[in-house]
């Protein structure tokens, strides 16, 4: 038998955790008003740097997703990078020139600061900067603070890189207790296979991942 999965995870990763738990995903329901949507560096830096052109196109399912989400009674929460203070390790592995690079467009009103415009961000959005790789890792980033007064139990992660800051954060949500879906479709992530490595370990042993369309039709059920 042939299990497929629709975000493409091998099947060989498929029928192990099928076999495991019964299911081909973790979480068969969403209940929108408990329910955010975060998207990752989607700013005009890292889109406008893509020249696979992968960033971009994600950026309509993005907004679909946002628009289900928000119409279902569920929050959107747009995150960037910001700091001005550069790691004292970012050279060492980054190599001097990308580390000044990244740095420079992660200072205060950068362009990494900044959304990429194509996006539809809306006032009663939540909005917020992360000073590392994750949006959840503690003193990092305050989304999580954000987000508990809403009663938030469910995480949709969307954004860019999948195999850097998206699954940075996903993994460390998954730390704190959240469940946690990773859209496929709306995530941008680098060549050589990283991208799709990333959504098979997550899917194996942190949360699940799911298709745009999947998540709009669980979240309109």
């Amino acid at each position: 038998m042939v299990l497929t999965h629709p975000s493409g995870i091998p099947e060989k990763i498929v029928k192990k955790v099928v076999a495991r738990r019964g299911r081909l995903h973790a979480f068969e329901s969403i209940d929108p008003s408990k329910t955010a949507l975060v998207v990752i560096d989607l700013d005009e830096a890292t889109v406008g740097r893509d020249d696979t052109d992968t960033a971009q196109r994600v950026v309509s399912n993005v907004n679909a997703v946002a628009h289900a989400l928000r119409s279902s009674g569920g929050v959107v929460a747009w995150v960037v990078s910001q700091s001005d203070v550069m790691s004292p390790h970012f050279s060492a592995i980054l190599g001097d020139q990308v580390a000044t690079m990244y740095f420079k467009e992660a200072l205060p009103g950068g362009p990494q600061s900044r959304l990429w415009p194509q996006l539809d961000r809306k006032d009663g959005d939540l909005f917020t900067t992360k000073s590392g790789a994750s949006a959840f890792f503690p003193g990092r980033c305050d989304l999580h603070e954000r987000l508990q007064p809403l009663a938030i139990d469910t995480l949709l992660i969307a954004g860019a890189v999948t195999n850097i800051c998206c699954e940075s954060s996903a993994r460390d949500a998954t730390e704190l207790d959240y469940r946690v879906i990773m859209i496929s479709d709306a995530l941008s992530g680098h060549a050589h296979g990283l991208h799709e490595a990333t959504l098979a370990t997550f899917y194996r042993i942190f949360g699940d991942v799911r298709p745009s369309s999947e998540v709009i039709q669980l979240l309109s059920a």
